[in-house]
């Protein structure tokens, strides 16, 4: 039972989601050293954030409804008192994960922190604009920007082909809120489908 992983009151936490951010794989079931933590994560979906000891796990991933052929199998490691993403990624025919750190600075008032990640995996390197300004600068398939504290509003995200003003995307009205903590998701496939576009998550610190 999943209530096997939890920590006891008594230790430090550490929490964990998972992000279905494979186009096109379908759904899955998720199972920590085989004791199941996600069923049917459909792709764009985010499990809960899971708490569990601090360890290492052994992740299996499933097409939903099976528990045979796994379509993947990664390790983890947990660190007491951090919050985690762990993404499924890439084409259906190149699967992998991929560990993201949530981390979480101080914010002054009126102001809210992000990230981005790119998880497209065919998408060129870009610079990632908020309101025309430029916050992350040539960021590839997998990797992710530094943290970002931006003052809270409405903004517009817009992703270039990295040291060019040619736009990939562009994602108006994205609500970024004081005191919250985000990670904005580049998903999908550029030029094909699933379409390649911005996801907005809000971070375990903002909670």
């Amino acid at each position: 039972m999943y209530d096997e992983l939890i920590y006891s009151p008594m230790e430090d936490p550490s929490y964990i989601r998972f992000f279905h951010a494979s186009p096109g794989a379908p759904a899955v079931d998720i199972y920590a050293n085989d004791l199941k933590i996600a069923s049917s994560l459909k792709y764009k979906e985010f499990t809960p954030y899971r708490r569990l000891k601090p360890d290492r796990y052994f992740i299996t991933v499933y097409e939903a409804g099976t528990k045979t052929d796994p379509i993947l199998r990664s390790y983890v490691d947990l660190r007491p008192n951090r919050d985690y993403t762990a993404a499924v990624i890439g084409t259906p025919d190149d699967i992998s994960s991929l560990g993201i750190l949530d981390t979480a600075r101080r914010i002054p008032p009126n102001n809210t922190q992000v990230k981005f990640v790119h998880l497209s995996p065919n998408a060129p390197a870009v610079d990632v604009y908020a309101n025309d300004k430029l916050i992350a600068r040539d960021v590839e398939f997998t990797e992710r920007s530094r943290d970002i504290i931006l003052p809270d509003g409405t903004y517009t995200i817009s992703l270039n082909l990295a040291g060019t003003p040619t736009k990939v995307l562009v994602a108006p009205r994205q609500v970024l809120k004081d005191g919250n903590y985000y990670t904005i998701y580049a998903v999908g496939l550029a030029g094909e489908k699933p379409p390649l576009q911005i996801i907005t998550a809000l971070d375990k610190a903002s909670y």
